[in-house]
């Protein structure tokens, strides 16, 4: 890779999810490399994109110099193929896929055909493609989106200081009057938060609080029908919607939790996972797309997404066997070792886009 790299991003970079978190802590750590990079965030609606997206793009592109090389988050290149088509060949375009377009949950058959055409046509303009797991890797393959080998370069994480309910446990300190649930992620019908209250309406006999951690701008309306849910589940005294969260507050939630609930009908990677056995907490998921290889078996319990009675019984079962929260929880501190870091993860970025091109622009994909 050269000395210059100019990433692409659809919105401001500063947001607070996981695709964005990964883009963020990529620049930082290949800036400490000594790689100079500078950062777009583009205008418009994006994936289902409007006027405006595509005159950003193609703006954009079009500052670059010849030969430039560039990173395109796949939110953004997906959505405008015909904005990057005019630059494929002078610049050195790159595709970054967090998870294919059409995999989103809640798209109409159109508007999963639009994204599909759409996707593929973009990743033909691109010489290199990373994604964010292997999952996705298959993913694109099997959508018929590329036939290029995509490189996996998954997520980093920070180690951190145990939670203190997981040094409690590994302690064999005596367990708390009740359990604290914590789900991290934007209130978004993808991420299964109604999946999660329907399945903690049937568990009134236990006790338990659950805190739902992320943003509800993202799609009002269903953040909207979250609270009417818990209203009508009667959950109000046991469930809080804190919205989105600052990096000290999101450190203070996982503090409070004594275990993770990611109950999403899909995800490319699933960095809560990661970020949750940082600090030594079980993580209860689905096995929503990349959930399946994210999640260490000895470090958690896995359903398949969308089904409440399962994810019931799955609560279930972390409320009422002590001797499996403490197993858990030992398999989840005892990943922390093993957990890639920011630096490593960066210097396997920098090594795909060092990598000879797979494809050139126009060709078949």
């Amino acid at each position: 890779m050269s000395d210059g790299l100019t990433l692409i991003v659809p919105g401001n970079p500063d947001q607070r999810t996981g695709g964005y978190l990964y883009d963020r802590r990529i620049v930082e750590e290949l800036r400490r490399l000594g790689r100079s990079v500078d950062v777009v965030g583009l205008d418009g609606r994006f994936p289902i994109a409007d006027e405006t997206a595509a005159e950003s793009m193609e703006s954009a592109l079009a500052a670059l110099p010849d030969g430039a090389q560039v990173v395109i988050d796949g939110l953004a290149l997906g959505a405008v193929p015909d904005a990057v088509a005019p630059h494929a060949e002078r610049l050195d375009l790159n595709a970054l896929v967090h998870h294919p377009l059409a995999d989103e949950t809640g798209l109409s058959a159109a508007d999963q055909a639009l994204l599909l055409d759409r996707e593929r046509r973009a990743l033909a303009l691109c010489r290199r493609i990373v994604v964010t797991s292997r999952f996705t890797a298959r993913r694109l393959i099997e959508l018929g989106l590329s036939k290029l080998r995509a490189r996996v370069v998954e997520p980093g994480v920070e180690v951190s200081a145990l939670a203190p309910a997981v040094k409690a446990r590994l302690d064999n300190a005596p367990e708390p009057n009740e359990e604290r649930m914590l789900c991290v992620a934007s209130l978004t019908p993808r991420k299964g938060q109604d999946v999660l209250l329907d399945a903690l309406g049937g568990l009134s006999r236990s006790r338990w609080r659950c805190r739902l951690s992320g943003s509800d701008q993202r799609d009002p309306d269903f953040a909207a029908a979250l609270r009417a849910r818990i209203q009508r589940l009667a959950l109000d005294e046991r469930i809080e919607l804190v919205g989105e969260r600052d990096e000290a507050q999101l450190a203070a939630d996982y503090d409070w939790a004594t275990v993770c609930v990611l109950p999403s009908h899909y995800e490319g990677y699933g960095m809560v996972v990661t970020e949750a056995l940082a600090r030594g907490l079980p993580v209860i998921s689905t096995t929503g797309g990349a959930l399946a290889d994210t999640l260490p078996d000895d470090a958690g319990i896995q359903v398949a997404p969308g089904n409440v009675e399962q994810l019931r019984a799955a609560l279930l079962r972390w409320l009422g066997d002590p001797p499996l929260r403490r197993e858990l929880t030992r398999g989840a501190a005892g990943r922390r070792a093993a957990l890639a870091s920011w630096a490593g993860s960066a210097g396997r970025f920098a090594d795909a886009l060092d990598q000879p091109a797979l494809n050139r622009p126009g060709t078949d994909p």
